[in-house]
């Protein structure tokens, strides 16, 4: 077969499984094939690949994408011990025997393997558990083609270190696939497991549903993942978006994991990238130095971390992931959810998950159709809140713009320009139908102002902007400032765009159909390919010339071949009909006037802080809302917002909790969707221990009180500090 399509065909075609291959020798190569679905069965090598390490990392990613990894151990005792090694470590099920006989297999080993009934029993010795001794180099010294005194020497290497044996999976047993000198020898092609169960089912991978499994896992409970996108982290990642958060964010205002996970991306630069020792040194390291928060990273950098927290939950089995899988029905009897399937994107397989508890953290809301699970979406009435934002008829499908964002760099004298998009011209000249009116042209430097409602002209001028606050776009949601690293490692920066221009207005994906969604979101990426065509050909320069040509995509930091996001930059859910309903009221300033702090909830769960920030809306029939933008005070996460009216055994974990279309704008952010997961993921965790229902744990003081008490001893924040003082919370604050 010719390469990676060819294997990828073979698979697709074959009625046998299709393995490969120990000749690769990392775990990057391994991972492109899975990624590509070119192997039913991966075999990596440790003795190939360079270590136990890689070896590990390959079953791994085997694992998550629910292809099986049987390691290659072929050779003689060290290549043996090594993958048995990894193997356990990795917790994989089955492992390769030889069965041909090879004395470097066995008079190489200190104490030989026990089998038992077919399985390997787990290693105790210390390091591999082999000694080459004088006694085996002279006896098998001149055997041709098997040993020489160059074999010799380099085995020496591998003689087996003092110390521990690496830590290995909560197994003791593997089972064997005995591999015979015979050609052909095939085994049934391994289906995918149909039926899995587990305590929790998470759907949706994002910021909250990552909180959410974390939160499930530490709690000593099992939950498998699932995520739509290839990569993990919603708006973090697969979106694009650097976190939005207040100004207090360094010191207080987010849960114990959010820090860790804060910390965490600054270390990965610190300990992987060549920063300037004064970059390296500042304990509030900004790798982008954007001027809209204080952690501007690339996506990489998150996917990474995120991977990283959930690693060892991943390894002893606690977690399963299954990345690019939709939820596409549900089994409900009466209140309860009792199974969710799920189909595979690539494969077109499905497979039913039954479970105590299932929580909704994708994008849109996806389970709650799904599972009759009463949702609100777009703006309420004014009849049914009380908001004074609120329209005057209830408007379902005036939902906030999504945006299909993108990352670029500059490269001064050079031409990057892309094709022109099949439709630059309607969008070039496309004047969105908003209430008040939009100043003019999407595609444009001028924008309304979202709090004064004024025309506002935007500056933008690569490598020339200062990075404090509203200086300009290029440092806006800059994810590297290469002024942060050794001199000449990055010749541009690498800047995000997440701007008005990129906001979609010609439709509502939240309840629309697979076809109706799929056209909304081609057409948006379309928007963005034309304003980016734009800004290299037509955008008013500061000089005076028009557009920059040096521009360029970077796909590779997103993940993609034309250079936008993965997926798109989701600003508001289905949200469940909930026990309580946070209304603008509860939170905004103008409504408690002289107040420092939002309404206090008792039930609460965790706390948050950002202005109530709406996008242009697509509107009921056509025209839409312009900006909606309402100071907010600092606020908590009431649990009554996170229990629906009815369902008993289901609960949000991202943007769909009880909110309005309008305080929709302050609990959508980074910091508060992760709280959300979280709070979502140790409920159902603290139900489990307890036997009871999350509905029960709000209605009974006692209960509530005992599971906020676990909530506070595992870092969660459930009210504010005592004399905030408000100017300090500005999201920009670190950049005045």
């Amino acid at each position: 077969m010719d390469g990676l399509n060819g294997y990828r065909r073979l698979v697709e075609q074959s009625p046998l499984p299709i393995s490969g291959s120990e000749t690769f020798n990392s775990a990057a190569t391994f991972r492109q094939w899975i990624d590509a679905r070119a192997f039913d069965i991966v075999q990596p090598d440790a003795a190939v690949m360079g270590g136990i390490g890689e070896c590990v990392e390959t079953l791994r990613a085997a694992e998550a994408a629910g292809i099986e990894g049987i390691c290659h151990a072929f050779a003689a005792a060290p290549c043996q011990a090594a993958n048995i090694h990894a193997a356990f470590a990795a917790g994989s099920r089955v492992i390769e025997w030889a069965m041909p006989h090879n004395p470097l297999r066995t008079e190489l080993l200190i104490e030989p393997w026990k089998i038992n009934g077919g399985k390997l029993q787990r290693p105790e010795l210390p390091g591999l558990g082999i000694a080459l001794t004088e006694e085996v180099m002279r006896k098998y010294a001149d055997i041709p083609g098997s040993a020489n005194p160059g074999n010799f020497r380099n085995l020496e290497r591998a003689r087996a270190p003092a110390g521990r044996i690496m830590q290995t999976s909560s197994s003791d047993v593997i089972g064997l696939y005995l591999k015979t000198a015979r050609r052909g020898a095939g085994v049934p092609r391994r289906s995918l497991m149909k039926e899995l169960q587990t305590d929790v089912l998470i759907v949706g991978g994002g910021v909250g549903g990552c909180a959410a499994a974390l939160a499930v896992a530490e709690s000593g409970y099992r939950a498998i993942l699932t995520e739509e996108c290839d990569f993990l982290g919603g708006q973090l990642t697969s979106q694009a978006v650097p976190p939005d958060e207040h100004g207090w964010i360094e010191r207080f205002g987010c849960t114990a994991s959010y820090r860790r996970f804060r910390e965490g991306v600054r270390d990965y630069y610190r300990r992987h990238y060549p920063l300037t020792e004064d970059a390296r040194n500042n304990p509030r390291l900004n790798p982008g130095n954007g001027w809209v928060s204080p952690l501007c990273h690339e996506p990489r950098v998150a996917l990474a971390i995120l991977n990283s927290m959930l690693a060892p939950y991943l390894s002893n089995g606690q977690i399963t992931l299954l990345t690019e899988h939709r939820a596409v029905k549900a089994d409900v009897s009466g209140d309860e959810v009792r199974a969710v399937t799920l189909r595979d994107l690539r494969s077109g397989d499905e497979r039913t998950v039954t479970a105590a508890y299932f929580l909704d953290a994708t994008e849109l809301g996806d389970l709650l159709p799904l599972t009759g699970t009463e949702y609100v979406t777009g703006a309420e009435s004014q009849a049914e809140t009380g908001e004074p934002n609120a329209p005057g008829q209830a408007q379902p499908r005036n939902v906030q713009a999504f945006s299909m964002c993108f990352a670029m760099e500059h490269r001064e004298g050079e031409d990057h320009t892309v094709e022109k998009p099949a439709n630059y011209k309607f969008w070039r000249d496309y004047l969105p139908q908003l209430q008040p009116a939009w100043p003019g042209p999407l595609l444009s430097w001028t924008i309304t102002h979202p709090r004064t409602m004024e025309p506002f002209h935007y500056h933008f001028d690569p490598h020339r902007e200062s990075s404090k606050a509203f200086a300009g776009l290029w440092t806006y949601r800059r994810l590297i400032d290469r002024a942060n690293f050794a001199p000449g490692f990055y010749a541009s920066d690498l800047t995000l765009m997440n701007v008005p221009m990129l906001d979609y207005l010609l439709g509502d994906i939240t309840d629309a159909s697979e076809t109706e969604r799929a056209k909304h979101v081609r057409q948006a990426r379309e928007l963005s390919l034309s304003f980016f065509h734009w800004l290299q050909t037509e955008a008013p320069r500061p000089d005076g010339g028009a557009g920059w040509k040096g521009l360029r995509l970077r796909g590779d930091v997103t993940g993609t071949t034309d250079g936008l996001a993965k997926m798109p930059y989701i600003r508001e859910s289905r949200r469940i009909r909930a026990e309580f309903t946070i209304r603008e009221q509860h939170v905004a300033e103008a409504a408690r006037p002289g107040q420092t702090y939002a309404e206090n909830f008792p039930d609460s769960v965790g706390i948050g802080y950002y202005r109530i920030d709406l996008h242009p809306s697509t509107g009921q029939n056509g025209g839409g809302d312009n900006y909606i933008d309402v100071g907010s005070l600092p606020f908590q996460i009431p649990l009554g917002a996170l229990i629906p009216a009815r369902m008993e055994n289901l609960l949000p974990a991202c943007k769909n909790i009880g909110t309005t279309h309008i305080t929709n704008g302050c609990y959508r952010l980074h910091p508060v969707e992760w709280s959300i997961g979280e709070a979502a993921g140790r409920l159902v965790a603290f139900c489990l221990e307890t036997k009871t229902l999350p509905r029960s744990v709000r209605a009974s003081a006692s209960a509530q009180a005992d599971f906020q008490r676990k909530l506070v001893k595992s870092g969660v924040e459930l009210c504010w500090p005592d004399s905030l003082i408000l100017a300090e919370g500005d999201p920009h604050i670190h950049a005045q």
